[in-house]
């Protein structure tokens, strides 16, 4: 199965769509009437469709037991096609499309099979994800083009005594959102120093400012005293979310001041400077942290 541990749970929904077609009107009149001698043709489908999402990770290799919180059948009869709509919600690391799709294709074999003998024309058609939610692509369009700056907060780094690697993935990280990094730059680890860095990509309206490094407990590590001055908002919940995230991965993350907070427009973010502390911190708020960026630029939200 494909890893998912980096992943964070969200709500997910999906909903599916399976047409079952009937070759005779008589056939519709026999499911209204519950004139189908095998019993309820939609009670029936439903409990055969609860079976199937239930039954998906065992059928298909790839697909992660998932705990289903909610699944839920229509049927719709349109002249001679009933509809069958199956959704899906969990709250959970991986989405539930595939549930939604057994649920719905096994709701319909179920209907053929109860058809069957009173309509030898019944067939099943197409099997199709109506919608989905949940998980990275709501925010694909939110990071699409916005900028970034990157600093990388490192005394050994600036002096030539170590190679910048966390800058570099971080990098990589945001553009593989659809974000422009216009600047990464690397600079002691000095307060006043990462201060002015700050101030000088406030001025040019960058939409994220990440710095790394000096997030730490060490009498070097003054990131977050440098920071915090110059934040207007702080976004506490996005400094929960990184620490949390990290500490399910390795118990020192309690150790991480990392902060958030906006200023002048501009979010900003200490994080670790080690590569793997960076980047459990970026799984953590992205690409969710992406819809401050329609806040801040004034677009309407809802729920």
């Amino acid at each position: 199965m494909v890893d998912i541990i980096a992943k964070s749970n969200t709500l997910r929904i999906a909903t599916a769509e399976a047409l079952v077609d009937v070759s005779s009107s008589k056939t519709i009149e026999a499911i209204r009437e519950h004139r189908v001698p095998k019993g309820d043709v939609f009670e029936m489908s439903r409990a055969a469709g609860l079976l199937g999402v239930k039954k998906t990770p065992e059928l298909l290799p790839d697909c992660h037991p998932i705990p289903i919180e909610f699944t839920g059948f229509q049927f719709e009869i349109v002249d001679q096609t009933i509809k069958i709509s199956c959704t899906i919600k969990t709250i959970y690391k991986t989405g539930v499309e595939v549930e939604a799709m057994h649920g719905a294709s096994i709701a319909a074999l179920n209907m053929y099979d109860m058809l069957k003998p009173i309509d030898k024309g019944v067939s099943i058609g197409a099997i199709r994800l109506l919608s989905k939610k949940g998980g990275k692509s709501d925010y694909a369009a939110q990071a699409s083009n916005r900028s970034a700056a990157i600093i990388v907060a490192s005394d050994s780094i600036s002096a030539g005594n170590a190679t910048d690697q966390t800058g570099q993935m971080i990098e990589q990280f945001l553009g593989d959102l659809g974000m422009k990094v216009s600047e990464l730059c690397v600079i002691p680890d000095e307060p006043n120093d990462i201060r002015l860095q700050i101030e000088k990509y406030l001025k040019t309206k960058i939409d994220l400012i990440i710095v790394t490094g000096g997030t730490g407990v060490s009498h070097r590590d003054q990131t977050p005293e440098a920071i915090s001055p110059l934040i207007e908002k702080r976004l506490p919940g996005v400094e929960e979310a990184m620490r949390a995230y990290g500490q399910n991965r390795t118990p020192v993350a309690m150790f991480s001041r990392s902060i958030a907070g906006i200023s002048q427009n501009s979010i900003l973010l200490g994080i670790p400077g080690s590569k793997g502390g960076a980047l459990d911190s970026l799984k953590a708020v992205f690409p969710s942290l992406t819809h401050l960026f329609d806040v801040l630029s004034g677009t309407r939200h809802g729920q």
